[in-house]
């Protein structure tokens, strides 16, 4: 934390939470909070980047901090941007609000918009890094991941039975899980950037792949849909309507599903498909997370959730590490996270 004040933690702290208001709607951008505190050491800014294209973290805070930023300290979740895209650099903007030191969490990865703290330094801005770095990591992993690894963060999602079946014998599975757990789901995706089934999925349930409210209202900003597979989908699939953009990748390769959208600037892909679609990505080691929905109920037949992994004895068995339980209502959400690095391409 590199001996960081209870001061300095504090305000991080604030920023931190300010990003995170940002998930799901930055797309292809990263999260960022930043608060200004002025010379007497009381905050007089904050802001977070709510919307690609739209103003950075550090204008936000910046434009509600006024003159009083003058003399004052940044406190950024990211290391200000040195890049002009749809907007100007982040390190311009502080340097011209009179800001005398930016205290940031985590260094850009992205090597066209890093260079930040140099600049800052080489206008006499006293800038320290790494406080909080391991919270603001966290609720930037998505985009932090696809920069550093050049493939999106895919989120493996199921719903099972207590005995792990996701579906009866005769294919229905609406619904395994209650009210709760099913509006969680569109939570959930309304924060990635795309959704991808296979072809058996949309041949078997015929899904829109739609983020929408408790109401069926389908939201402003859609997920791009995917399927994949070789087979053809029919032109009345649900998936082929006018609600969302749909991309159909004729292939059985994760890795080339995931290439395909790395192109797309995809930066999270929240995976919906099958228990074949699953195992693939699996096999390859290209699964960051899983969101498990279980429902306190049993099938004792029907389709498991999770394809043949090659397993032949209890020694193959894959364990994850759980980062969060939530109940909701009868059902429980579980959060982990694979023991086993991943493919990064």
């Amino acid at each position: 934390m590199n001996n960081a004040s209870p001061i300095d933690v504090a305000w991080m702290r604030r920023a931190i939470e300010l990003a995170a208001r940002g998930i799901g709607t930055t797309h292809p951008n990263p999260v960022v909070g930043c608060v200004i505190t002025g010379p007497d050491g009381h905050p007089v800014g904050e802001g977070f980047h709510a919307v690609a294209g739209g103003p950075h973290a550090e204008v936000e805070a910046l434009r509600m901090a006024g003159p009083a930023a003058r003399g004052g300290t940044a406190y950024v979740t990211l290391e200000p941007c040195n890049h002009t895209g749809r907007t100007g650099p982040c390190a311009d903007a502080l340097i011209a609000a009179g800001i005398t030191r930016v205290v940031y969490a985590v260094p850009d990865p992205n090597r066209q918009a890093s260079g930040g703290a140099e600049k800052l330094r080489s206008k006499n801005i006293t800038v320290q890094q790494g406080v909080l770095r391991a919270e603001a990591e966290a609720v930037n992993q998505v985009w932090l991941h696809s920069v550093r690894t050049g493939r999106p963060f895919v989120t493996w999602k199921f719903a099972t039975t207590l005995d792990g079946r996701s579906a009866a014998p005769d294919g229905t599975s609406r619904w395994i899980t209650g009210p709760l757990a099913r509006a969680d789901v569109h939570r959930k995706r309304a924060e990635c950037d795309a959704i991808a089934v296979g072809t058996q999925t949309v041949l078997d349930d015929d899904p829109e792949l739609t983020v929408r409210d408790e109401n069926d209202v389908p939201a402003a900003r859609q997920p791009l849909r995917v399927v994949v597979g070789d087979r053809e989908i029919p032109t009345t699939a649900r998936v082929r309507n006018d609600r969302a953009e749909t991309l159909l990748l004729p292939t059985h390769d994760p890795a080339e599903v995931l290439r395909q959208l790395d192109d797309r600037q995809i930066r999270h892909l929240w995976l919906e498909g099958g228990p074949t679609l699953a195992a693939a990505f699996l096999r390859a080691q290209l699964v960051d997370q899983l969101v498990a929905y279980v429902a306190p109920a049993v099938l004792g037949s029907g389709y498991a959730a999770i394809g043949d992994l090659g397993a032949e004895s209890i020694h193959h068995l894959r364990r994850f590490k759980l980062a969060d339980v939530t109940r909701l209502g009868d059902d429980v959400r579980l959060i982990l996270t694979p023991l086993e690095p991943q493919r990064t391409h």
